[in-house]
């Protein structure tokens, strides 16, 4: 196996673990040598995830949690030092989309729901996640934003400023724990085709095709991503000879950041 991408026996957390990148994720590990404790609101689907790597002989462990409650949050971080009794990696994935929705059209309640998932599983998961890395003295954290964190994203200004937090929150724990030898960096992709975008408000008045392509129009690749371009990214930026990269926001997003 590449020692870039050597995982043998790195303790991997992951949250929104039952689908998307994150089902792609506790897979594309666990190939790698991983022990894997995942997360995810849909108890249905994560028990099928975990269930399917325990009978792969992959060490796997798994928790209902709802990011948005901070003691969901903790109980992920301690399931991980009672099963394997440290955290190597954390990589904080969860989040959910919203309808397009004016700036002027936005309501209380939106905001709410989109800082307390995308944002607080942030935060609250690396106020965790870090002080048992510092106990080791070492740790990486990966972040899940977007590009809609790095730019104005018209009617997602909800999702948007949720996810520009959550950019300002992978730059100010970076520089807190680089002392601490904890390197924390985050991925923003452009649209790609998950369950976030094939199963989204769109999907509902189109066919898929027509509001993929529809999307594509946006990438001068003319074309959204795969899961597996996405979460190649997120497994090198994870990697153990990945040593001096910390703060960091990579765009993995088909040129679009290059307009």
């Amino acid at each position: 196996m590449d020692p870039l991408l050597n995982y043998t026996d790195k303790v991997v957390l992951i949250t929104g673990a039952a689908s998307g990148f994150g089902k792609l994720l506790a897979k594309e590990f666990a190939d790698r040598g991983a022990k894997l404790v995942l997360g995810d609101i849909n108890e249905a689907g994560l028990d099928e995830v975990v269930m399917g790597l325990q009978q792969s002989d992959k060490p796997a462990a798994g928790q209902r949690c709802d990011v948005s409650k901070e003691a969901d949050i903790k109980g992920l971080v301690d399931l991980a030092k009672s099963t394997y009794g440290r955290l190597d990696i954390a990589i904080n994935n969860a989040g959910v989309a919203q309808e397009f929705t004016p700036i002027a059209q936005t309501s209380e309640e939106l905001l709410d729901l989109q800082l307390n998932i995308n944002t607080k599983s942030v935060l609250f998961g690396m106020k965790h996640q870090i002080p048992l890395m510092q106990e080791q003295g070492e740790g990486v954290i990966l972040n899940v934003s977007s590009m809609a964190g790095l730019g104005g994203s018209p009617k997602i200004g909800a999702y948007s400023a949720a996810k520009h937090a959550v950019v300002g929150l992978t730059k100010t724990a970076a520089v807190e724990c680089g002392r601490k030898n904890i390197r924390i960096n985050a991925v923003c992709p452009f649209f790609t085709l998950t369950p976030m975008v094939t199963d989204s408000e769109l999907t509902q008045h189109a066919p898929v095709e027509d509001v993929t392509n529809f999307l594509s129009q946006g990438s001068p690749m003319k074309r959204l991503g795969e899961p597996e371009e996405i979460v190649n990214v997120m497994l090198l930026l994870c990697s153990p000879g990945n040593t001096y990269m910390t703060g960091q926001t990579i765009a993995i997003d088909g040129g679009v950041s290059a307009f």
